[in-house]
């Protein structure tokens, strides 16, 4: 993994995966077909990572308490970039030199995701009720969901710290209200629907 996110999947060889391995290019040769299945099998590791059900991120999204537990999500995304910055650059890889091949699959199904999880939580009458009639709660956990992944990802892997000209803290917080509150409020909300 080391090799791929830091040079590339066309720049590492099997020698070098042999040698950074301590081992011989015959042996890697035994339990792996070619360097691709290796590429490939790291990328489905992180994929296991992110579906393991003791994860934070995970154990608070089964919990389905969308938005009242928003800072724990965003803390656990944090969490899962930091600790999973080696995978996440394979994405680029992929994106780079497969053209996306590989994690294809991943974000094609990211919608029916959120669905399966919070859907029966939002589609409830006693939840329903809590939000605007045109707010689309599942939309909103995935945008909170896409916007830190990435906000993080940025200060970890780009190495680029408040890029929105606030700390961690404050764009949490600001976030949040643009999520709960809306951009425009409530009341300008309410004298559009009477036009």
């Amino acid at each position: 993994m080391g090799l791929f996110s830091s040079q590339g999947y066309r720049a590492t060889s099997m020698k070098d995966i042999s040698g950074s391995a301590g081992t011989s290019t015959g042996r890697v040769y035994h339990h792996f077909q070619n360097k691709l299945v290796i590429f490939t099998t790291l990328l489905d590791r992180y994929w296991e990572r992110l579906k393991d059900p003791q994860l934070k991120l995970n154990k608070l999204s089964q919990s389905t308490r969308f938005p009242d537990d928003f800072d724990q999500l965003v803390e656990a995304i944090r969490e899962v970039v930091v600790e999973n910055q080696d995978y996440i650059k394979l994405i680029y890889i992929d994106v780079i030199e497969f053209k996306g091949e590989h994690i294809h699959r991943f974000y094609a199904n990211m919608a029916d995701n959120f669905r399966r999880v919070y859907g029966p939580q939002f589609d409830a009458p006693q939840t329903r009720k809590r939000f605007h009639e045109k707010a689309d709660p599942l939309f909103a956990v995935m945008m909170t969901f896409r916007f830190f992944f990435q906000y993080f990802l940025v200060e970890t892997s780009f190495g680029v710290e408040d890029h929105f000209g606030y700390d961690d803290g404050k764009v949490m917080a600001k976030m949040k209200d643009l999520m709960l509150y809306g951009l425009l409020g409530q009341n300008k909300m309410n004298r559009e629907e009477k036009q």
